[in-house]
């Protein structure tokens, strides 16, 4: 999943997002009544659209595997694997989390020093007190055209020692248990996997972000049978998220390793499409009580973020239009209708609430009644969302975009 970056927004766009509230309003005002009588049929594909997706995403949620709080102990070799730049502000509580881990016979913990300049390092040993599992490395400079990240993580694997590498993120806080029943969900015996990620529950800061962080897991929710992809070789059925993944190191090997992503904004998702054509499987569980993620603090770290990266996740413009365009008949337009006496658009609008509902479990914030207001103002998310895309190919297109001082 997309961290911070640092470019700022076009104005347009950044509105936008900032105050979608402002541009459902508006799109009600600019529509008369008659004109929305003669997109009755489309309103109502719309609507029967969201109610399918609404469906799916709770059986979905269902079905979705979680990682026992009493897991067997783990007896393969362990690495488990941290990439951090300038990380010194949140990475103790990440570190201290990691030495506790509970169930694991044999395990190591790496964290690479890729270029920080806070003093991350030093934050890192502090907060490990002289843990002998722990050690941190010296990270090197990107070669052009490798961004960051993928760099960080192949140098971190190269290092490694385990049979299984467990990639945690600098922000990533998990419980005991968490690595010991994720390995025992990768090594099922019944439903093995070479790559699992358990979906971490994200802390949500400010508006934008109650309204936006719940789309990450509502995404798949409502888009794809789990069940399907989880047993499908198909590349364009894979679903992953970076900030706790694991894979079977013979399975990451035989993918081409992180260099087959160096150049991936995505490169999680670009991992798991690598191990799917190396003829491994990958798959999602539900990480929400195991993985906490605190990905940005303010609404502006997280338009930087999202920004960053969101105009690879539909693979070109025409795309990007398209999914757009889906997303306003779907998730929008019912709700508009509805606010002129539209019955049908009432029932999209309803039957699109319950869909966001069961993404309520993987966030958690300043939010009434666990996110139940949240998923009311849906449509509004879904416009911020367009205009951080919109945002985000603005930037591309300029050549603006950077993650952590270094140019994409």
């Amino acid at each position: 999943m997309p961290p911070p970056g640092h470019a700022r927004a076009s104005s347009a766009p950044a509105t936008i997002a900032a105050r979608p509230d402002r541009a459902l309003r508006r799109v009600v005002r600019v529509l008369p009544r008659r004109s929305l009588r003669a997109v009755r049929p489309v309103v109502a594909a719309g609507s029967v659209l969201a109610a399918a997706g609404s469906v799916l995403a709770w059986v979905n949620r269902a079905g979705l595997r979680r990682p026992s709080a009493v897991p067997p102990t783990v007896t393969a070799a362990v690495s488990v694997l941290v990439p951090a730049r300038d990380e010194a502000h949140r990475i103790a509580p990440t570190v201290r989390a990691l030495t506790g881990q509970r169930g694991l016979a044999d395990v190591e913990i790496l964290v690479l020093d890729d270029g920080s300049s806070d003093g991350t390092a030093d934050v890192v040993r502090t907060a490990a007190s002289g843990d002998p599992r722990l050690r941190v490395l010296t990270g090197t400079p990107p070669p052009p055209g490798v961004l960051g990240k993928p760099h960080a993580c192949a140098a971190l694997a190269d290092a490694a020692r385990g049979e299984i590498l467990v990639f945690v993120d600098a922000d990533v806080v998990l419980a005991p248990h968490a690595v010991a029943g994720s390995v025992a969900l990768l090594r099922d015996r019944d439903r093995p996997l070479d790559l699992l990620c358990p979906w971490p529950r994200q802390i949500a800061s400010g508006l934008l972000g109650r309204l936006v962080q719940p789309l990450l897991a509502w995404s798949w929710l409502t888009t794809l049978p789990l069940a399907v992809a989880e047993r499908s070789r198909r590349v364009s059925m894979a679903v992953a998220n970076g900030q706790f993944l694991l894979v079977e190191a013979d399975a990451l090997t035989r993918a081409g390793g992180w260099a087959t992503v160096s150049g991936a904004v995505l490169d999680d998702i670009g991992l798991a499409r690598a191990v799917r054509a190396a003829g491994g499987r990958t798959g999602i569980a539900d990480g929400s009580a195991v993985a906490t993620c605190r990905m940005y603090a303010t609404g502006a770290e997280l338009r930087a973020g999202y920004r960053k990266s969101l105009w690879a996740a539909f693979g070109s413009p025409a795309g990007a239009v398209a999914v757009g365009a889906g997303l306003l008949v779907v998730h929008v337009l019912p709700a508009v209708a509805a606010l002129t006496g539209s019955r049908v658009g009432l029932l999209g609008y309803a039957a699109a609430v319950a869909g966001r509902v069961p993404a309520r479990r993987w966030v958690v914030g300043p939010s009434v009644r666990g996110g139940r207001v949240d998923a009311l103002a849906h449509p509004v998310s879904v416009l911020a969302l367009l205009g951080l895309l919109a945002s985000s190919w603005t930037g591309r297109w300029r050549g603006t975009l950077s993650w952590k001082g270094r140019a994409l």
